[in-house]
């Protein structure tokens, strides 16, 4: 994935600029925000996910991102020291589709890059690569949202789609309780947790496979994918 990274201190950018590289990214550094408007100009190369810093030397971020909204699609993870709730949500309300409050995890931070890109996935089926996901006999239709196991149809709420379909896009891969409650509820941990154990049974007798779904103690879950 191509990666515009947002950031006016080298010494940051090239310590984050490893890391990303590290899990596979291609990023590109930009050091203030008149630099990152012209590496999004429509014939420019084109990236997967923004990563903008909001301290820029030139301009506001939170305008630079109400720019990068007007003229693209691509999402766009805030990254700032400012933690009060009224900065978050100015944030989001100029399309930013994400925001991650300084010091960060560097886990945390590559799983909200991961869960934007999904989404963006999700609202643009043909940018997904893949519109059925085939796991043994489970199949998953993300345009339709239907679910057959065996050829049979199983009926899921939107919930139940929504967080089988998150947990089969990285089959063995461990899912945080945070990180499933905020991609599938839009919310916070606090308050939802018993909310998602009692989705999680409920995928489980739905589809008559107990095992396809693993809990990992302390952590989350994930899917176990069955055999063909």
């Amino acid at each position: 994935m191509r990666l515009l990274l947002v950031e006016d201190d080298n010494h940051v950018a090239a310590a984050l600029s490893a890391v990303l590289k590290r899990h596979g990214f291609d990023v590109t550094h930009a050091r203030s925000g008149e630099e990152a408007l012209q590496a999004l100009v429509p014939e420019g190369p084109g990236f997967g996910v923004v990563l903008l810093d909001l301290g820029l030397p030139d301009q506001d971020g939170y305008e630079v991102c109400g720019k990068i909204r007007k003229r693209t699609s691509t999402p766009v993870i805030m990254v700032t020291a400012r933690s009060d709730v009224r900065s978050r949500i100015h944030g989001l309300n100029l399309g930013a589709d994400d925001y991650v409050v300084k010091p960060y995890d560097t886990g945390e931070l590559l799983a909200r890059i991961h869960a934007v890109s999904r989404r963006t996935a999700h609202e643009d089926p043909a940018a997904a690569g893949e519109d059925t996901l085939n796991l043994g006999p489970v199949h998953i239709e993300l345009p339709t949202r239907r679910v057959t196991v065996d050829g049979s149809v199983v009926q899921l709420t939107r919930k139940e789609f929504d967080l089988l379909a998150l947990l089969a896009q990285r089959p063995g891969v461990v899912f945080r309780r945070e990180q499933i409650i905020s991609e599938v509820w839009r919310t916070s941990w606090e308050g939802t947790g018993r909310t998602l154990e009692v989705h999680v049974a409920s995928l489980r007798a739905k589809l008559r496979m107990p095992a396809l779904i693993e809990t990992v103690r302390g952590v989350g879950y994930r899917l176990v994918a069955p055999a063909a």
